[in-house]
């Protein structure tokens, strides 16, 4: 990517060059006290006029229809596509926005349904699951994470919204920003990992990213925060599942990142499946309204998830489908996906009294406010002579710089990482020639457009070594005739590359697993390989922390790519053979073994902590202490020097702090090595007196660096209120910062030693 390119993202992420508060274009977590402040009124707005003029011609059907979503012919969710009810709906006035659907020429038809044939003409909105990429896809939103980087988000949400509003596709049903402790839960693959600092930051790079500075411009796209609230809290990771959680951790845990995708103006925001302390999350009043749209001031609109009103009933939650409709509507729902109650027991309820005139004109205005902002009332109609038909060579380049970005070095013993390009390669392993690269969400739109494998990118960059593949064993890890013949191969060549891990439909929503080791029996390919003595590195792909086993004791090199995308394979080779320099990062904790689970980096400390000479502390009996990988984890080729964090001050007023002064940490570091790196400074905080028990680290502020051999530099933060504070269990929202001693501690993961105090008098 080119330096003129690569500054542009840089600047629109607001949080690589300028570390922690000093980011002042990036929404830092958690919210700030003032967060309840007064917001604009809707009657401040650009488009209100036209709004209450367009309200007043409508009639309560077509307010209705509005508040009505159809998916099209595309199937993610029960029951499958709409489209007949969509068309008869959209010439009829109908029908608020269809799923599913893209492509100029087929969204313009069912547009000039809606606009010429309706009494009306109020466009339709169209959305899509464009994750990590339409044609060009991108590593997974967890990988991404992995960078560190949020100019990775943006880069991956800017090719997407050109790629897409080229196709008629107005909005995209991302980010997603459920933080998790769960790596059981398929979903992890689709967000940011555990740890809610970083979440948020990469929502509002990812928001930025799509909406830009204007929505009507033919480059962008309306942005959907979800799932509120506590997707990720999903009892034993099934998906759709219950979640009992208190205010606070609520507060300080799970909302950071949507209060950020809000500061950063996220035009929309969808509900979650699951139950947050008994009530289903779309019947959730005191997320959806009382902080989302009174506390927050949000003016967008809030969206269900695929049937996820009507699903309320099985929930037990709601009697009927009418109840559904009115529970659902009463908690803030504007829009439902798919399943049809609001628009078909809208009117029986207005009647009882059971929803206001009030309620259905504020969601309509809602909904209305985007189709203006998005300028679909002047330019309803996507230019079918200028669509994208497919990725671009500046399209890839960008997939495949994000990817090597995300790849994470976990072990490389003796150096054998990098590669040499010359002698012979063996590459080996079910996803060696494997075209599953794109990930869980890639959507089957992406499906004519191959990705690289990594047997093809090595041959590419190594054009004169001899290289050889065997299989070795399937992906399922059930066919395992070919594993003789791979230690065949490794024993006849200089190093052998063994590619494994979970295909793509392993993790993802309704994905699932109660195991999290390599599938079947991948890992006795790695155990043959390695008892033939030979030299080999893993290259690990994946959609969540993996259970590694005894065979990561035998491997001298493992390299976490997760599922990188389109340009996947190349970004592997160049991270294998040392064009790029690893830098990336975990962005959640790597288990022992499942039965360690929950296992994160962020956790209380009990009253009786791991004490290896005390055997009344907490532990496993049959296991050792802490975690495979801990959080913030990943290693170079090259060697880097922190040094223990300055701060500009040692005590601080608190109240100076209310006021909006900050305290400056300034954190030195050196390339100690021989190679250009990169390394990612972290910098956490801990609370260790509070009237709520905090968490034994937070990531308050990271930055990634390049730095050349023997080059040094000073990364600087700022902590003010908002990250040495904390939410009470107070249902109306209390942020205290209380007097006391904080330690402040800089590093290269969750595990940095260096520290320093800082008083708040």
């Amino acid at each position: 990517m080119n330096d003129v390119r690569r500054r542009t993202v840089l600047a629109a992420a607001g949080g690589t060059a300028i570390a922690g508060k000093a980011a002042t274009a990036r929404a830092q977590a958690p919210p700030a006290p003032t967060s309840d402040a007064p917001r604009p009124g809707p009657e401040s707005g650009p488009y209100e006029t036209r709004i209450r003029a367009l309200m007043a011609r409508m009639t309560i059907d077509e307010k209705l229809g509005q508040l009505q979503q159809f998916a099209w012919t595309g199937d993610t969710g029960p029951g499958g596509g709409q489209t007949a009810a969509a068309e008869k709906a959209a010439r009829r006035g109908r029908l608020g926005s269809v799923l599913n659907i893209y492509g100029a020429r087929t969204t313009n038809t069912l547009q000039r349904m809606a606009v010429e044939k309706s009494r009306l003409g109020i466009p339709l909105i169209f959305g899509l699951d464009v994750i990590h990429g339409m044609w060009t896809t991108f590593p997974i939103p967890l990988g991404q994470a992995a960078a560190f980087d949020p100019a990775v988000a943006v880069w991956d949400a800017e090719v997407s919204a050109r790629e897409a509003r080229s196709n008629g596709v107005h909005w995209a049903f991302s980010p997603m920003m459920d933080v998790t402790h769960e790596p059981r839960w398929g979903r992890i693959a689709e967000g940011d990992g555990e740890d809610p600092y970083l979440a948020a930051t990469l929502a509002a790079a990812k928001t930025r990213g799509y909406q830009g500075d204007d929505l009507r411009s033919r480059h962008r796209l309306a942005a959907c925060a979800k799932h509120m609230i506590a997707y990720g809290g999903v009892e034993g990771g099934r998906d759709y599942n219950t979640v009992d959680v208190s205010e606070a951790r609520l507060r300080n845990f799970y909302l950071p990142p949507f209060r950020a995708a809000l500061d950063a103006g996220v035009a929309t925001v969808m509900a979650s499946f699951n139950t947050v302390s008994g009530v289903p999350a779309h019947g959730y009043r005191h997320a959806l309204t009382e902080i989302l749209k009174e506390e927050w001031g949000f003016r967008g609109f809030v969206v269900s998830d695929y049937n996820g009103v009507q699903e309320m009933i099985v929930h037990g939650y709601a009697a009927d489908r009418s109840d559904a409709a009115r529970l659902a509507f009463n908690a803030g729902i504007d829009m439902e996906m798919a399943s049809t109650t609001i628009n078909e027991y809208g009117k029986r309820l207005l009647r009882g009294g059971q929803i206001t005139t009030d309620r259905l004109d504020d969601a309509v205005a809602r909904i209305l406010r985007l189709k203006f902002r998005l300028g679909l009332f002047e330019h309803p109609y996507a230019d079918e002579d200028t669509a994208i038909a497919g990725p671009t060579k500046a399209s890839r380049a960008a997939a495949r710089e994000a990817a090597a970005r995300t790849m994470v070095l976990l072990k490389n013993e003796k150096s054998t990482l990098p590669l040499d390009r010359s002698g012979s390669i063996a590459v080996v392993g079910p996803f060696a020639d494997s075209t599953d690269l794109r990930g869980s969400w890639a959507g089957t739109w992406a499906d004519a457009f191959r990705p690289v494998t990594v047997l093809d990118a090595v041959k590419d960059a190594a054009p004169k070594a001899s290289v050889s593949h065997v299989e070795g064993v399937d992906a399922s890890g059930r066919n395992t005739r070919g594993i003789a013949r791979a230690a065949s191969a490794a024993r006849a060549t200089d190093v052998t590359v063994v590619v494994v891990g979970e295909a793509a439909t392993l993790s993802g929503e309704a994905a699932v697993r109660s195991e999290l080791g390599l599938p079947g029996h991948q890992e006795r390919l790695i155990t043959a390989i390695a008892d033939t003595g030979a030299p080999f590195v893993v290259v690990l792909l994946s959609g969540r922390p993996l259970t590694m086993g005894g065979w990561l004791d035998r491997t001298p090199a493992v390299l976490q790519a997760w599922h990188p995308g389109i340009e996947g394979g190349n970004a592997i080779a160049d991270v294998l053979f040392g064009t790029v320099n690893p830098g990336g990062k975990l962005p959640v904790t790597f288990p022992r073994t499942v039965g360690q689970i929950p296992i994160y980096y962020n956790h209380e400390n009990t009253g009786r902590p791991y004490d290896r000479s005390n055997h009344y502390t907490s532990k496993y009996l049959d296991l050792a202490y802490g975690p495979q990988f801990p959080f913030g984890h990943g290693l170079s080729y090259t060697t880097f020097d922190i040094g223990e964090p300055r701060l500009s001050v040692s005590r601080v007023r608190a109240e100076a702090l209310r006021k909006g002064d900050t305290v400056e940490v300034a954190v030195a570091v050196r390339n100690t090595g021989r190679r250009k790196g990169d390394e990612v400074v972290q910098l956490y905080i801990r609370d260790p007196v509070a009237s709520i028990v905090q968490p034994v680290r937070r990531l308050s502020g990271f930055r990634r660096v390049s730095l050349g051999a023997g080059k040094a530099t000073t990364v600087r933060f700022r902590l003010s209120a908002e990250e040495l504070g904390f939410w009470t269990q107070d249902p109306h929202g209390r942020f205290l910062l209380q007097k006391g001693e904080i330690r402040v501690f800089a590093g290269n993961s969750s595990l940095a030693k260096g520290g320093r105090t800082l008083t708040i008098i």
